[in-house]
């Protein structure tokens, strides 16, 4: 009984479609592979880091009214703040705040300009914060008493949000976040210690 040649050729077109099939499953893992290990490795989110760089105190105006003598203090704080990217991607930071705080109660606010910092890349921002009169007149004393002993505390604190774009379409949000004590002498008005506190909100 011979073998009818017919019956072998849907075997033989069936065999290089299974092979492609085959060779494109396992490209199809690979690339899978690769992009899991990318995600985990270069392409995991790390934290935007801020710190303070310098702050220097400015335009230092005492003032006293009459006839009810009423002194109050014009205070302005120059800031330098950096901001490290450590990821391979960009990130791009929105409008953001920087507040003034004298014992827990809000004296003064400036807003900090969007901007993007490159891939491994830091950049730096500056701003101009205004001890506000008029939100010290229940601490006002406390100012006045601290400067007459020598020195007061004040805090800074920064919040910059913005995302991390990898790739152009991966995208994560995240706010960096940064506290800083500063305290200044009197009568030089020259920042005498800063402790800072800097983390990232993801």
């Amino acid at each position: 009984m011979t073998e009818n040649p017919t019956e072998n050729k849907p075997n033989k077109r069936k065999r290089p479609c299974l092979i492609a099939i085959g060779v494109v499953l396992s490209l199809i893992f690979i690339i899978f592979i690769i992009c899991l290990v990318l995600a985990l490795t270069v392409f995991k989110p790390k934290q935007p880091r801020t710190s303070l760089v310098s702050a220097t105190v400015d335009g230092v105006t005492p003032r006293v009214s009459f006839p009810a003598i009423k002194i109050s203090l014009n205070i302005t704080v120059d800031l330098v703040i950096l901001i490290e990217n450590p990821n391979h991607a960009s990130f791009k930071h929105g409008t953001g705040k920087s507040l003034l705080l004298y014992k827990g109660v809000q004296v003064g606010d400036v807003d900090l300009y969007p901007g993007e910092i490159p891939a491994r890349g830091n950049g730096t921002m500056q701003a101009k914060l205004t001890m506000q009169a008029d939100r010290l007149t229940s601490n006002m004393n406390n100012l006045v008493s601290d400067a007459l002993s020598g020195e007061f505390v004040v805090e800074i604190s920064s919040r910059i949000p913005g995302r991390i774009n990898f790739l152009g379409f991966i995208k994560k949000h995240v706010v960096a976040v940064s506290d800083c004590e500063l305290t200044v002498g009197v009568p030089s008005f020259k920042v005498k210690n800063q402790v800072c506190k800097n983390k990232t909100k993801f």
